[in-house]
């Protein structure tokens, strides 16, 4: 597997199951996809969610039927607490070319990471299914030790437009962009003082 990171806004997605796992599973993509959740019940925690629910009892349904449903579909998550049932949407994904994750079960082809998320950054982080614990532990710890990261990418670029305008050699820009990065004094101020952070980066790299 590669990883990718996808523009789904206007797609399909369909989540089969929707208990704890589908509720999360919506929960991931209903930012920006069009999510529907297929099931016989619905769990509370799909409530306030911008999601849309169709009730059927999945077990029941023929192949023809399931395939009904995939029709027009980008990707589907199978998240019933049945692996065989997981499985058996997983085959019939491959066959009508819509890329599918697994919850339980055989693997499918999409992996849905963990994500640490700013507004200005986006990281995934993914065990293969290995360790949930460790993809939670890397997401906590990047969320707590880089709090400010959002402020940095903010400071680097704001510089990174006033070097292009002083600096003509792109690798001098690239040493200075990346010791503001590494200079503790300005990660300090950008906690409090973002002035004070922007201030110190210009008079100590560019007016050096």
């Amino acid at each position: 597997m590669i990883p990718l990171m996808l523009d789904l806004t206007g797609r399909r997605v369909l989540i089969f199951g929707g208990g704890g796992v589908g509720a999360r599973k919506a929960a991931f993509f209903e930012h920006e996809a069009e999510v529907t959740v297929i099931s016989r019940s619905f769990s509370p925690d799909l409530d306030g969610l911008t999601v849309r629910r169709q009730e059927a009892d999945l077990s029941d349904l023929s192949d023809e039927a399931l395939g009904f449903l995939l029709a027009g579909a980008f990707l589907a998550v199978a998240a019933t607490p049945d692996p065989s049932l997981n499985d058996r949407i997983g085959r019939l994904c491959a066959e009508a070319g819509v890329l599918f994750n697994n919850a339980a079960g055989e693997p499918g082809d999409v992996i849905i990471p963990s994500v640490v998320r700013g507004s200005r950054y986006l990281v995934a982080i993914s065990t293969h299914g290995k360790s949930p614990a460790v993809s939670r532990y890397l997401r906590t710890r990047l969320e707590a030790d880089y709090a400010d990261l959002d402020k940095m990418i903010e400071l680097q670029e704001e510089v990174r437009s006033m070097l292009r305008e002083t600096e003509p050699a792109q690798a001098q820009r690239s040493r200075i962009l990346w010791k503001i990065l590494l200079d503790d004094e300005i990660r300090a101020a950008l906690a409090t003082d973002y002035g004070r952070a922007r201030a110190l980066a210009i008079e100590r790299y560019l007016h050096a």
